[in-house]
């Protein structure tokens, strides 16, 4: 089995990305301190091979559809898809053989990389033959700049997201309990015991969901967080790690982020809670809910999913 590709993106400031075209997913990504001092604020596996094996997500392009749609089914032009079940008997990131277990075919140039795969209709059960890209660019102001685009020759749902988890004090032996967290978000999307939507979209006000303003993590955090916030702007998200002075901020195009606190890592490498990921999407099991934005996308229109991510030390 062919070993899969590394690819690294570096600018003046030393900040380099390693990305892999299996799963077009983030392999490491060494940031600066306040003091200089380089450290991997990404988990992530030593060997690309190994994330062939990967049950976390970690650092993939996720799709052909980010979290979950319920009873792996869902109703588009009056026909009924069936999904493939990878859990429970729901759908999560695009199914038994999502985008994660694919291998990319990629072309580098000066700006960054732009990684490419046709996923045919009927794949996991969606309709349609989608063309995807996920572009990714580094700029000499720290920031990672992700492009989604895809366009299908069928009406079929999209909805591209990436996983991966954040540690920004760099020792992933440590929580991430300590680092303080700001979302640009008022509303979020009530989940049922499964983590599917009720449907209803709900006021942060006066619960532990309530980030409008910067919070230390582990002050609030309960059970931990799996969370479809609804954003009220473009600024989704700063995070920030007061030891380190390392801080991430996030922009975006899509209408929602999933603040996910690494509740389902099992120690195989990573402990539970010693990364979170930040994903940016459209409402997780939209296509069952009229009235979440739509994820339909249609013959002659263009998916297009954009997200800056930038990483700072004050």
């Amino acid at each position: 089995m062919t070993e899969p590709s590394l690819i690294t993106l570096s600018n003046e400031s030393g900040v380099a990305i390693t990305l892999t075209d299996l799963g077009a997913r983030i392999v490491r990504w060494l940031a600066p301190d306040r003091n200089g001092r380089l450290a991997n604020i990404v988990l992530g596996f030593d060997s690309a091979h190994a994330y062939r094996n990967d049950t976390a997500y970690l650092g993939c392009t996720v799709g052909r559809f980010a979290n979950r749609i319920g009873n792996s089914r869902f109703v588009l032009d009056g026909v009924e898809y069936r999904l493939t079940s990878n859990e429970g008997r729901h759908h999560l990131h695009g199914g038994l053989e999502g985008f994660d277990k694919r291998v990319w075919r990629y072309v580098q140039n000066q700006s960054g990389v732009v990684f490419r795969l046709d996923s045919p209709d009927g794949d996991q059960g969606y309709p349609g033959h989608l063309r995807a890209s996920a572009a990714y660019s580094l700029d000499n102001d720290n920031r990672l700049v992700i492009t989604y685009q895809a366009e299908t020759d069928m009406p079929t749902i999209v909805n591209f997201t990436n996983h991966a988890y954040f540690n920004l004090s760099g020792d992933h032996s440590r929580t991430v309990l300590d680092h303080t967290l700001r979302l640009n978000a008022s509303r979020y999307t009530p989940v049922n015991d499964e983590l599917i939507p009720t449907g209803e979209i709900a006021s942060v006000q006066g619960t532990h969901l309530d980030f409008r303003s910067a919070r230390l993590i582990g002050d609030r955090f309960g059970d931990g967080f799996d969370h479809n916030f609804v954003l009220d702007g473009a600024n989704a998200a700063r995070l920030e790690h007061s030891e380190s002075g390392r801080v991430l901020e996030i922009e975006t195009t899509q209408p929602a982020i999933q603040f996910y606190s690494g509740n389902f890592l099992n120690g195989s490498p990573f402990d539970r809670h010693t990364g979170l990921c930040l994903e940016t999407q459209a409402y997780p099991d939209s296509p069952n809910n009229p009235n979440f934005p739509s994820t339909t996308l249609r013959p002659g229109e263009q998916y297009r999913h954009r997200c800056v991510v930038k990483c700072s030390a004050n």
